[in-house]
């Protein structure tokens, strides 16, 4: 039985699912916080000149 236990590797494969998943969150939480601060300051640049 805990030898059945030590070869059992379904958790650890759950995990580096895991991990990976989180690994493509973060980057596309980077991404998206990147294109959100250009195009802001885009559309700043825009509004300050149709203001003048």
């Amino acid at each position: 039985m805990f030898a059945r236990f030590m070869k059992d590797e379904s958790g650890a494969t759950a995990i580096e699912y895991g991990l990976i998943a989180a690994l493509i969150a973060v980057a596309v939480i980077g991404g998206v916080t990147a294109v959100g601060n250009a195009t802001s300051a885009k559309f700043n640049l825009v509004a300050t000149k149709l203001g003048s």
